[in-house]
């Protein structure tokens, strides 16, 4: 199955990467949610927590069968203009298949993770919190995942030793990564305006 990891900049915050060689402006979230639902079987969509990207988020993905979830942050940045901290994450998620439950495994809509410093990029992901994902997205080893928003490159690295999890010695999944698993898009061919 075809798997999209999208972490584009959040609504209102494009101009926070405007030196990245991607950059492309603000993203056409409108866009990237029906190419998600276009062209994929499941989907991970990173968004911020503000006001203004739930109103405009939540009445695009209302029908596609996606699910919130919280990505809640134990250690995040603290500004001083802001009183009250945005130490969550929406992610909205988009299984590509039924996950699979049972007395040892029982997936959570949250996890409790920290921001990573110091990753080359603002925002870049922990990789714990890319493992949660791949979970709940109900992924599997053999399935393609696409990088919509390369970025650092930390989510293909994440899908890569989440992978390595699954293989045996002597597997083909323990090899480096595949052309399949590598970023796949710019900004701009991943909805940006």
């Amino acid at each position: 199955m075809k798997i999209a990891y999208a972490d584009p900049p959040y609504i209102g915050c494009a101009h926070l990467y405007r030196g990245h060689p991607d950059y492309a402006g603000e993203v056409d979230h409108a866009a990237l949610i029906e190419r998600l639902q276009r062209d994929y079987d499941g989907w991970i969509l990173h968004a911020a927590a503000t006001p203004e990207s739930v109103a405009v988020l939540a009445p695009l993905v209302h029908e596609t069968g996606a699910r919130w979830m919280a990505w809640i942050k134990g250690f995040a940045a603290f500004k001083r203009s802001v009183p009250v901290a945005y130490a969550w994450e929406p992610v909205i998620i988009k299984p590509a298949r039924k996950p699979v439950v049972s007395k040892r495994l029982v997936l959570r809509d949250w996890i409790e993770c920290p921001i990573t410093l110091r990753r080359g990029l603002t925002g870049a992901k922990p990789e714990a919190v890319c493992h949660w994902a791949f979970g709940t997205v109900a992924a599997r080893p053999d399935d393609t995942l696409d990088d919509l928003f390369p970025g650092t490159g930390a989510v293909t690295q994440a899908w890569r030793t989440w992978r390595l999890k699954f293989a045996l010695p002597g597997d083909p999944i323990a090899a480096p990564p595949r052309p399949d698993c590598a970023p796949s898009a710019s900004r701009r061919e991943a909805g940006a305006s």
